[in-house]
């Protein structure tokens, strides 16, 4: 039913990561209720996961967004309604025909002979990130969790490797939620205008890339213009790279925060196996994206007792269907032991306009995952509570905007990163962290200085010796095994 009072929307996170409490008192109360947007409207509001995904497979319901009455969450959205859309905001058959162009390259067993090479980019950007640790805390997100999914969908597009540093910088600046409008919106047509070069550059000659086959197989025989290829590798380009960085964050948050004795320990004993897993339940209860699934309806509709009138909005809160008690037993635990069942999460949406990407990004999160217990096994967020980490704003999609507490502990060699962290032990790496109170480049020094005492060097020599025994390293002596 809906109440006299229409609360404002969208609702605050009362801080961190927490979800705004008015879901779950919605889910309780009045599951589909209105709600006002900045510009007056006042669209429907489903919190519920089984309304969510019946209105998301409801072909009464639009995704177009040019249509009226079609739910945008800031004047910049609305604005950019505007432009050319792309299969994401399109309806059947045009929605099926326009990703159908794109879809096989992003299927379960395409991304799969993919692995490697995204393995490989993981790997590289944490030897990178590394080898400019110096013993102080070092920010995550500009020397990781940002660079790794936008260096992987480059390379998938085809973008050469020195416009990398520029594009990964405009890309920061349109989504880490901390940007002025006009600083977000110069960003933004940066990379379209960007895009609009690239394309001309491969219709002159074509390459083995995304934008190169879609040059070749849509634009030259007449099936999209010049402005379509751009908008789709724009689209490629940046709709999935924010929610990727914050999932990375996020997921560490969990890890190293939260839940060190319990789910990392166990993401620990058997990565390859656990890391889907604990993706799973990551995109559960961190939903990246809160605010995507919309839709205006484009008839009337009864739904229970309510008439949801032809150009009425709808907005599908998938984070409050991720936290849905009626779907997920004790939803407010992250626990990638859950049992997973045919009902879903909803972190990439649901029916038709399900994330194409979805595999891609499975697979980056996975390698990230099991790259972080493997290689590093002393990684530490130092902060020690959620209110010391810089978050987006309150009533924006959650996430990190830096995370510079983050230390890593111990380099391990490029050769263990397909290893099962069950080949060194990370109980003593920690103990030997414990041992000197700080880092384990410490201990490097504790063992290269003339001030400690013999018991407490060959402590520390036998438990950083015990803890590199693994695949990779060059020889037993101490001084070989180290890494500035």
């Amino acid at each position: 039913m809906v109440s006299d009072t229409v609360p404002k929307f969208p609702f605050a996170r009362p801080h961190g990561a927490e979800p705004p409490v008015e879901y779950a008192r919605l889910r309780a109360t009045n599951p589909i209720s209105r709600v006002e947007l900045w510009d007056g409207s006042r669209p429907w509001l489903l919190v519920k996961w089984k309304d969510i995904v019946s209105v998301a497979t409801d072909e009464r319901f639009s995704k177009e967004r040019t249509r009226p009455g079609f739910p945008e969450m800031s004047p910049g959205g609305k604005e950019a309604a505007k432009n050319r859309p792309t299969f994401v905001d399109m309806d059947p058959p045009d929605h099926g025909h326009q990703r159908g162009m794109i879809s096989d390259l992003f299927t379960y067993e395409h991304i799969e002979t993919m692995r490697p090479k995204i393995r490989e980019t993981v790997s590289q950007l944490l030897d990178e990130m590394l080898k400019k640790y110096d013993g102080q805390p070092i920010d995550l997100v500009e020397h990781f969790s940002l660079p790794v999914p936008s260096y992987i969908i480059y390379g998938i597009l085809g973008v050469p490797f020195s416009d990398l540093a520029f594009l990964t910088k405009q890309a920061a600046i349109r989504s880490n939620g901390s940007a002025t409008a006009t600083e977000a919106s110069n960003a933004n047509q940066e990379l379209l205008n960007y895009m609009g070069s690239l394309v001309d550059q491969r219709s002159a000659e074509p390459k083995d890339d995304l934008i190169s086959h879609l040059v070749t197989t849509q634009l030259r025989p007449g099936n999209l213009t010049k402005a379509d290829v751009v908008q789709m590798a724009f689209l490629m380009l940046v709709a999935g790279n924010a929610t990727m960085v914050n999932m990375i964050n996020l997921g560490v948050i969990e890890l190293y925060l939260k839940h060190r004795d319990t789910q990392l320990a166990d993401l620990r004993a058997d990565p390859r196996a656990l890391a889907p897993a604990f993706v799973d339940e990551l995109c559960r209860y961190h939903t990246g994206s809160a605010m995507a699934m919309r839709r205006v309806a484009k008839v009337d509709v009864r739904w229970g007792v309510n008439l949801i009138k032809a150009g009425d909005g709808v907005i599908m809160a998938n984070s409050s269907g991720n936290r849905d008690e009626d779907i997920f037993p004790s939803p407010d635990d992250f626990d990638m032991h859950r049992p997973r069942g045919a009902e879903a999460a909803l972190g990439y949406g649901f029916g038709a306009h399900r994330c194409v990407a979805e595999w891609l990004a499975r697979a980056e999160m996975e390698e990230v995952f099991v790259a972080l217990v493997t290689r590093v096994p002393g990684l530490r967020v130092a902060a020690t509570a959620e209110d010391e980490i810089k978050w987006t704003p309150l009533n924006k999609d959650v996430g990190v905007v830096e995370l510079p507490n983050v230390v890593g502990q111990l380099i391990a060699s490029p050769g263990l990163a397909d290893q099962s962290v069950s080949t060194y032990d990370n109980d003593l790496a920690e103990a030997v962290a414990k041992l000197v109170n700080t880092t384990m480049f410490d201990i490097v020094k504790v063992l290269d200085t003339d001030s400690a005492d013999d018991g407490t060097k060959q402590q520390a020599n036998d438990l950083l010796g015990a803890s590199v025994k693994a695949p990779g390293w060059p020889s037993t002596e101490v001084g070989s095994r180290r890494r500035g």
